[in-house]
């Protein structure tokens, strides 16, 4: 029982050491810091690159929202990838004003491998584009996104993210729970480490890349989260990525708990491979460049399987305490109520805080916010499913949600008001 109990204390002193690391990083989004100097006064030429895997009913409204941009048109070219599709995604894209590239590939069906054949050929037809913008088909880009992005280059940025917000945040427990698992991720993570001078990480989509900076490798990401292995590959060269708050990107999220276990495990599975593929270059990098920007992008990388682990022995050593020991109110009580605070109780004030912080209503996100310990409870039993059986097939994410762009518009008019 000696050894159960110092495996026990262990573990648990691992979880509280990552957890203040966590909260003094975080703590440091609460700081606004200046925005960085202009280098020079340009505007750039862009493309929109959406990648589009049978979303006929979404795509129009994202081309609609691009052609929309508080931007000269002549500089903004929208490019749909309507990759393996088998509906109308290449006709409703045409239709809407987008260039459409038709890829059939069944054995290689990611984002990445339509991101590598695409970005192939604009990089071997010597294309004069300054920079690129990755999308989802279900987004709706915000006027001023590229306008963002340009100022973004201006200052020297090769690499940035923008702001991923949520199209149906209250449709239901999940997509609550998606909304501020995002929300709380853009200021404690994303705005903190740009603060701190650290790398945030590129997520998913609503991001720009300038174009200089893949011409002599090409985009080369193998894994099912071509976001995280593309920035840690940028970490690994010497490069700190940016972040954009004013570049809003509206992005539909699951409403029920099956997609979305489905989606989060092909997430969780995504960042073990790249644990597989990064984290031996990445822990050189850390040696000879000696950047604590990368000793970060180093904790993040090891964090899911650490944790993962730590967490379910934890549990293992409390439930064989009980056992061992019998049950003993006093010793239950302190073993059991640290864990019921860090389980249940902090997920609900994390999701009061961000929505008290980033002044959104409550009222509507209750429900969310309630449910928020299960949603990320279920990390836990996501990740271990992704370690103990990896499944790299990719599944697809229906996105029925048509949302126009002047609706979104209008609410953020409002929130901005309320503010």
């Amino acid at each position: 029982m000696e050894y159960v109990y110092l495996l026990q204390q262990v573990i648990s002193w691992i979880l509280v050491v990552f957890g203040i690391y966590m909260v003094m990083i975080g703590m440091c989004s609460l700081v606004k810091l200046k925005d960085k100097k202009i280098l020079t006064s340009k505007q750039h030429k862009f493309m929109a690159i959406i990648p589009a895997h049978n979303e006929e009913e979404v795509v129009a409204n994202l081309v609609e929202s691009l052609k929309e941009q508080n931007y000269p048109k002549e500089l903004l070219d929208i490019y749909v990838i309507a990759d393996n599709c088998t509906d109308r995604t290449a006709e409703v894209a045409e239709d809407a004003g987008a260039i459409v590239f038709q890829r059939f590939d069944p054995e290689n069906k990611t984002k990445g491998h339509a991101l590598k054949w695409f970005l192939k050929q604009k990089i071997e037809d010597g294309s004069d584009y300054d920079a690129f913008c990755i999308f989802d088909a279900d987004n709706i880009v915000m006027p001023d996104f590229i306008k963002v992005m340009n100022q973004k280059l201006c200052q020297g940025e090769e690499i940035v993210q923008g702001y991923r917000d949520i199209k149906n945040p209250t449709d239901s427990w999940v997509s609550s729970g998606y909304a501020i698992f995002y929300w709380s991720m853009h200021r404690f993570y994303h705005m903190a480490r740009y603060n701190l001078g650290l790398s945030p990480l590129l997520n998913g989509t609503g991001f720009m890349v300038k174009f200089d900076t893949i011409k002599p490798d090409g985009w080369n990401t193998k894994t099912l989260t071509e976001d995280i292995e593309f920035s840690i590959q940028n970490v690994i060269k010497g490069r700190k990525l940016g972040w954009a708050v004013d570049a809003v990107v509206f992005d539909e999220q699951p409403i029920g708990f099956k997609q979305s276990l489905i989606q989060r495990r092909r997430w969780s599975v995504g960042h073990m491979q790249c644990v597989r593929h990064c984290f031996k270059d990445l822990a050189v990098s850390v040696k000879e460049r000696k950047s604590f920007v990368n000793v970060d992008a180093l904790i993040y990388l090891s964090a899911l399987p650490l944790l993962t682990i730590s967490v379910i022995l934890l549990l293992i050593n409390m439930l064989a305490t009980l056992i061992t020991e019998g049950f003993v109110l006093t010793s239950f009580l302190m073993t059991y109520s640290g864990f019921f605070v860090g389980t249940f109780m902090m997920p609900v004030a994390l999701a009061v805080l961000i929505l008290w912080l980033d002044k959104r209503p409550m009222k509507p996100m209750i429900k969310g916010i309630l449910c928020f310990p299960i949603f990320i409870g279920s990390w836990t039993i996501i990740n271990a499913m992704a370690m103990i059986k990896p499944d790299t097939t990719w599944k697809k994410i229906d996105h029925v949600r048509s949302v126009k762009v002047n609706e979104l518009v209008n609410i953020e008019k409002l929130k901005n008001t309320i503010k």
